[in-house]
């Protein structure tokens, strides 16, 4: 497996397992029945935003996206979202993608990483995010409408690079 940017070649791979990620409503905060014109435009950043995928050969195994997440003063914390296609989960490739963007936040010289919306059932993530170095800074208590749980509460996630 390795990673590289994206190109728009990618989204033909991406698409499909973005819109069931979405769909079954139980991590992302996007609207469950997004367009997929709309999640184009929100997934595949433009400078000073970066997307990414990891690949294997010429399947795309998941994707990244990252850059500033606030502006102006602010604008030294990065923020970045991940997706994993569920058939190749397991693998370690959050992981792999996760590793990746911080360092590469750190190469483009963020100071640190903040993921704003971080679905507190989504146990996987959470665990994965806290090994590699964030931490739960706040919860806000039903953030979060699940698609099977009812409200539950949304992380925000911190690390300094």
């Amino acid at each position: 497996m390795r990673i590289r940017e994206a190109t728009s070649e990618d989204w033909a791979q991406i698409w499909p397992f973005l819109r069931e990620i979405v769909a079954a409503g139980d991590t992302y905060t996007w609207d469950r029945d997004v367009t997929q014109g709309r999640a184009r435009e929100l997934w595949m950043a433009t400078p000073p935003g970066r997307t990414v995928v990891a690949v294997d050969g010429d399947t795309v195994l998941g994707t990244a996206k990252m850059g500033p997440n606030h502006m102006g003063p602010a604008a030294h914390i990065a923020g970045a979202s991940f997706m994993v296609s569920p058939e190749h989960g397991g693998r370690g490739i959050g992981r792999a993608l996760g590793e990746h963007v911080l360092e590469q936040a750190r190469a483009d010289g963020f100071r640190a990483m903040q993921f704003n919306a971080v679905v507190e059932t989504n146990t996987r993530a959470v665990a994965l995010w806290r090994s590699l170095g964030f931490e739960v800074m706040a919860t806000m208590p039903e953030g979060f409408e699940h698609a099977t749980k009812g409200f539950v509460g949304l992380h925000i996630m911190y690390r300094k690079l």
